[in-house]
């Protein structure tokens, strides 16, 4: 659902230059003031609709298909598979009859504390974000009135996938939101969102909720898709919300770490400066960093450009400064978000972080077994192949190597596995056995 991204997250430790610490400076606790609170029958009808393929064009993908719990709120994959494929997680497979054009371009970013207040920012190059500048408050790549209605950054997000022929709409010759996208119908009556609106009012269970939850809803008429989107950013908010990790007990002086994990935690705030990047309560500073980390796949470019390139936040600012850069995401249940990078390069954290302290002598010695897909070809290493391209992504990575023993890398493991919350992983409301329209839920 979610751009395959942002939020498997794509993990980027930065491992910067910086003094040592003697005495790391932590982050303050988590506190419940920094998230929103949502009304409980509006967060069970956003899970509902997040668990229900209804929303895609084919009906054959959900919210939950690239962002599912067993997986971290991510899929798996190195790149997901939407639309026309099948099975869940590292086993999804596409349709051998009817494949998608292409896989998705970037990871599939994990969902933790997106309800956050200072999440500002969403997808890998950070295509959207919060714009006091703007009417509506957001900057998306869409004209300002197709963002009205939209209730927070997180449900605006949720307009792309249902729009994206990879992740949800499928091909314009498959369905008539597919098509309608095609055809640049967006809004309006007709348009896609409409359409997908249309399917949710013509489900009673659904239409009902919608109309004794909202003040502007008379009638099921009159449910839109920013109506639906607001559900489902409500139910992500709390479902996904997590700060009852060990290091959170930690950090509120009411419990200890492990003598490993204490240790990576002096080089995480010391030594390996990777909370120069990785900083705050949700280990993220929500900046743009480049750090070399391999391209594969088909790239993030529109469809009609031959080189598939992906150059980040350059993508969104035009700035040369800024190509190759990536947001840094948040490491909350890093270690059940694999495979980690933008496009998913790294299987583990310790390989990972082995690379990012050397990103420019990694590039050459990358290990391509490290990619998880279900299938590979010569397409999908043509940037990694070429060495310009490679030389391009290293130049970019300017902040030089840190050294760091397999010890150390242990321990950095040892820590970040700290952050992994028992409660949000296990679930609030957990997966729904059905949904409203009677279409399969994704589960293994």
């Amino acid at each position: 659902m979610f751009q395959h991204a942002a939020f498997g997250i794509g993990f980027c430790t930065a491992l910067a230059a910086a003094p040592l610490y003697a005495n790391p400076a932590l982050p303050d606790p988590v506190q419940d003031a920094l998230y929103a609170q949502h009304a409980p029958d509006l967060v069970q009808l956003g899970w509902h609709l997040f668990y229900d393929p209804i929303l895609s064009g084919n009906r054959d993908v959900a919210c939950a298909t690239c962002h599912h719990p067993e997986f971290g709120t991510s899929d798996g994959l190195s790149l997901g598979l939407g639309a026309k494929a099948s099975g869940l997680g590292p086993a999804r497979i596409a349709n051998p009859d009817t494949p998608p054009e292409q896989r998705m371009p970037r990871n599939s970013p994990a969902l933790w504390n997106l309800g956050a207040a200072e999440f500002t920012r969403m997808f890998h190059d950070g295509r959207i974000e919060v714009d006091a500048s703007r009417p509506s408050g957001l900057r998306t790549p869409l004209e300002e009135d197709m963002v009205t209605g939209f209730a927070s950054l997180l449900s605006a997000q949720n307009m792309f996938p249902v729009l994206s022929p990879d992740e949800m709409a499928g091909h314009y010759s498959e369905n008539e939101i597919a098509q309608a996208v095609r055809q640049g119908r967006l809004t309006g009556t007709g348009g896609a969102w409409d359409l997908i609106a249309a399917r949710i009012r013509a489900i009673p269970d659904y239409a009902s909720r919608f109309v004794a939850l909202h003040d502007d809803i008379a009638t099921p008429a009159q449910i839109t898709f920013p109506h639906i989107s607001n559900a489902i950013a409500a139910f992500v908010a709390v479902e996904f919300r997590s700060d009852t990790s060990a290091f959170d007990a930690y950090l509120r002086g009411a419990g200890s770490l492990p003598d490993e994990a204490q240790r990576g935690l002096g080089l995480f705030y010391g030594r390996a400066t990777c909370a120069s990047c990785h900083s705050g309560p949700f280990q993220t500073d929500h900046g743009f960093h480049a750090r070399g980390v391999p391209q594969l796949g088909p790239g993030k470019a529109a469809r009609f450009e031959s080189h598939k390139r992906d150059t980040g936040r350059m993508r969104v600012t035009g700035r040369a400064e800024d190509a190759f850069a990536f947001r840094t995401p948040s490491l909350r249940n890093i270690a059940h978000t694999s495979p980690y990078g933008h496009a998913g390069s790294h299987a583990t954290l310790a390989g990972f972080i082995r690379d990012h302290a050397d990103p420019v002598a990694a590039l050459a010695r990358y290990d391509r077994s490290q990619v998880i897909l279900p299938a590979l070809d010569v397409q999908d290493w043509l940037i990694m192949d070429d060495p310009a391209e490679r030389a391009a992504i290293a130049a970019a990575a300017r902040t030089p190597p840190i050294t760091l023993s397999d010890t150390d890398i242990a321990d950095l493991v040892a820590f970040l596995q700290t952050l992994s919350d028992p409660q949000a992983l296990a679930g609030r409301l957990g997966v729904p056995n059905t949904v409203p329209s009677g279409l399969e839920v994704p589960r293994r």
